[in-house]
């Protein structure tokens, strides 16, 4: 086994390496509202679901290569809410597209034609043809050495009919397949491999 020190010798190194084994990794494509009520658009793979009692989310949006914070995380703090669209293959390249440093204020939705749909229980809407999203109200933003983690309470699920059961009252995970983001500046995945072990009693 190679060992490396992400806090010493390897410490310039912890992105790639970290991004790099961590995979495939969700991807939260986070909508906001701008100070102007323009709509915020922007990726992270920083992200994931992090209980259900209440149902939690936490991503981390970087800051800018000032130290500033992203567009995403002022808005969070501003208005205390956000959406987590989820990507599916057909809108990958709009996602990507959105990941570009653009001025504060600049509206990714309104640049990139995406049209957007209302929430019910936040006022920030939703990117209308990602397969799902998650409304999202702020529980607490903390910053852990130049870690900025938003921490999200799950207000209301939206979820395209075919991707769920309602006999069930469970997501059809054959046919809901969302990208991943694997290591690399440009590595994604496809989650429709999908096969199943049995957990133990």
């Amino acid at each position: 086994m190679i060992e490396l020190d992400l806090l010493t010798t390897h410490a310039d190194m912890a992105y790639s390496i970290l991004t790099g084994l961590v995979t495939p990794r969700p991807i939260a494509w986070v909508t906001t509202l701008n100070e102007d009520g323009s709509v915020n658009a922007a990726p992270f793979s920083f992200f994931n679901v992090f209980g259900a009692e209440p149902p939690l989310v936490i991503f981390a949006p970087g800051d800018r290569g000032d130290g500033s914070p992203k567009d995403t995380a002022r808005n969070c703090r501003r208005t205390g809410e956000f959406v987590v669209n989820l990507v599916d293959a057909a809108l990958g390249e709009a996602m990507v597209r959105t990941a570009a440093s653009l001025p504060y204020g600049t509206s990714e939705t309104e640049q990139g034609k995406l049209a957007t749909a209302a929430s019910r229980t936040v006022s920030v809407p939703r990117i209308k043809a990602a397969p799902a999203a998650l409304e999202c109200h702020v529980h607490s933003i903390q910053q852990i050495g130049e870690n900025r983690l938003v921490l999200g309470i799950v207000n209301r699920v939206q979820v395209r009919k075919a991707f769920f059961d309602e006999k069930r009252q469970r997501i059809r995970g054959e046919k809901f397949h969302p990208l991943g983001r694997m290591g690399g500046p440009d590595g994604y995945c496809r989650t429709d491999g999908l096969f199943e072990m049995k957990r133990p009693e």
